[in-house]
């Protein structure tokens, strides 16, 4: 009952006080050194290759911010199309880039599906590592003065950004028909640029949706610096809700549902109605997976996306297979490991020529220089 007056309350005051959700996010952007209006993305194609015989993926590059470029590899239905198709982009977890099992997995499996499917490496990892390693972590190391880690949030949405616009020029893909997928820290990144972008038909947050514990650097100083949404988490989720759908699919073992109940509740209750606020599923037992490859998320995404080669009923009959870490249940057989030579985007002579401009070493020697009192 109370909830229930709260609500009416709400929606018999909210027209007084309706909020700037477009000053909302401008300052959302100037907080964490967002460019407005984006680079140009100047991108580059290095040919491509087939993981399974019914998927081609294109190596691909473009812009970013601090003048640097995000390889990538994009996932698609083999054969010439003159069809639109909805296109995903896979935001890695902690030391995930386009190398990781679940990248190349989701790639496959949707573009079978009948998605375009990007997966690229986030700042320190794989072609974006000085030695190209991968499971580095280097946008979790500390940083002085804490506005590095404000701009380093600020990259990482610009990715994503970026991301959505390459896949919308391009001619296979449906500009208003693409969804981004967060991982772990991906997930939150992916909560902020889905609160940006109001172009991104749909968001999928796994592993993820809580930050106001977080100590994570590329977390914890970002989400304390949007303060001036006040209550950060519904403020975040309403911004969401005024651009579309929103899923949080969680395990129960790093998570509590109450915890996603009452955010909903006061996501509501600032929107002044339930329009596109979140819809959310803690799994009992679960730790923090790859869940955007199980079924629950799969059918979610088909009833938002309209995957034009499945249909609900193949969908929920689609055999299972154990994942090939965590033993999670995720759709889809027959998928090979992909190599990863075959997942560089960037052809070795060109990357090394150009090695500063893809390298966390570059950002952070740009991004401090712009933290320093000018003389």
């Amino acid at each position: 009952m109370r909830y229930l007056v709260l609500l009416v309350f709400a929606s018999l005051t909210w027209a007084a006080s309706k909020p700037d959700w477009d000053g909302l996010r401008q300052q959302i952007r100037q907080a964490l050194h967002v460019p407005d209006p984006l680079p140009n993305l100047a991108e580059k194609s290095y040919g491509k290759f087939s993981p399974t015989k019914d998927v081609a993926a294109d190596r691909v590059s473009f812009v970013t911010d601090y003048l640097l470029r995000v390889p990538a590899i994009v996932y698609h239905p083999a054969g010439a199309t003159i069809t639109r198709h909805p296109a995903i982009i896979i935001v890695n977890g902690h030391g995930g880039d386009k190398s990781s099992w679940y990248d190349y997995w989701a790639g496959i499996l949707y573009a079978r599906a009948g998605a375009i499917v990007l997966t690229y490496d986030p700042i320190g990892e794989f072609e974006r590592h000085w030695q190209q390693r991968s499971g580095t972590r280097q946008h979790d190391t500390t940083l002085e003065p804490a506005d590095l880690a404000r701009r380093l949030a600020g990259l990482m949405i610009t990715d994503i950004l970026q991301s959505v616009r390459y896949l919308a020029q391009r001619t296979d893909v449906d500009p208003k028909n693409i969804a981004v997928i967060g991982y772990e820290t991906g997930s939150f990144m992916s909560a902020l640029t889905c609160a940006l972008d109001t172009s991104i038909h749909a968001c999928a947050l796994v592993g993820g949706g809580d930050w106001d514990k977080s100590s994570l650097l590329c977390q914890s100083i970002p989400y304390q610096s949007l303060s001036f949404l006040g209550d950060r988490g519904p403020a975040i989720y309403a911004l969401n809700a005024k651009r579309g759908p929103t899923l949080i699919y969680n395990g129960a073992g790093n998570h509590d549902e109450e915890f996603y109940a009452n955010l909903r509740r006061q996501t509501i209750i600032l929107l002044g109605n339930k329009k596109d606020v979140f819809d959310y599923q803690i799994l009992p037992g679960g730790a923090d997976q790859p869940y955007f490859l199980t079924k629950p998320v799969a059918l979610w995404l088909l009833e938002k996306l309209k995957f034009p080669n499945w249909t609900k009923k193949q969908l929920e009959s689609m055999p299972e297979t154990r994942a090939p870490e965590g033993g999670l249940p995720v759709l889809g057989g027959g998928i090979p490991a992909v190599p990863r030579a075959d997942l560089r985007a960037v052809p070795d002579v060109v990357w090394s020529a150009d090695q500063d401009s893809y390298i966390y070493e570059s950002w952070r020697a740009r991004a401090k220089a712009l933290t320093e009192p000018r003389p």
